[in-house]
């Protein structure tokens, strides 16, 4: 669950916009209209839970760039959820021990209303053969 203490946090450290940091900032913002969690918040938090998803992944996930779109804003006593889907697969041109993937992650709220999706393209280890 989304926590305003550690959006507020998060916000003071990294995207010091004060209707990240503050309710009545929130409350006061046309879009927002609370507080609200930034949406690199939002992206650390999808990423943790992408990482714990397909974690048994052998040196990581490295991306190679993607795009981020967020759709709704993300609110302290959300509560999140991923979806990963592979949309492309293909071997290293130059690098036979591995390849790339692209994914789409899509972060669900409680409601299943989706409020961030990453697509990125991410250098995979090759399974042995």
């Amino acid at each position: 669950m989304v926590d305003a203490e550690e959006v507020k946090r998060f916000a003071a450290l990294y995207d010091p916009q004060p209707f990240h940091m503050d309710e009545e900032a929130g409350a006061a913002h046309p879009l927002f209209g609370r507080l609200a969690a930034s949406g690199w918040h939002t992206a650390g938090m999808t990423m943790r839970m992408v990482v714990q998803a397909i974690g048994g992944i052998s040196g990581g996930i490295v991306g190679g760039g993607g795009e981020i779109q967020w759709t709704k804003p993300v609110y302290p006593g959300d509560t999140l959820r991923v979806e990963i889907e592979v949309l492309e697969v293909a071997p290293s041109r130059s690098r036979p021990d591995r390849g790339s993937a692209v994914m789409r992650n899509t972060t669900f709220n409680q409601h299943d209303e989706p409020v961030q999706i990453f697509t990125v393209r991410v250098v995979v280890p090759k399974r042995p053969a």
